[in-house]
């Protein structure tokens, strides 16, 4: 389960970041991807802590 949330929760985040008009023009990231990345490292987190593997990001 915790594998599940890590993907999805990094597939959410590269999406974002491929798809955002003011991620892909600024150099600076727009709040939205700062706040998705914040859940891809805490489900990243839970899952190391948890005992499974993360892939790397």
């Amino acid at each position: 389960m915790s594998s599940e949330v890590f993907e999805n929760a990094r597939l959410t985040y590269e999406h974002h970041m491929r798809t955002c008009r003011q991620c892909h023009a600024d150099t600076v990231p727009c709040a939205v991807s700062k706040h998705l990345l914040r859940i891809c490292n805490n489900a990243r987190r839970e899952l190391l802590r948890t005992g499974g593997r993360a892939a790397q990001a």
